[in-house]
């Protein structure tokens, strides 16, 4: 029982960190689009 709640926690912790990932490449692809708007 507790090995199915471990495995459970494990698979939100690899989502949270798949999350975390997309977020910051999407702000680094979002403040790059920026930058070269801003840039003539």
């Amino acid at each position: 029982m507790s090995k199915h709640i471990t495995n459970c926690s494990r698979g939100i912790r690899n989502a949270w960190h798949f999350y975390y990932a997309l977020v910051l490449v999407f702000k680094v692809v979002c403040s790059g689009f920026g930058m070269a708007l801003l840039t003539p």
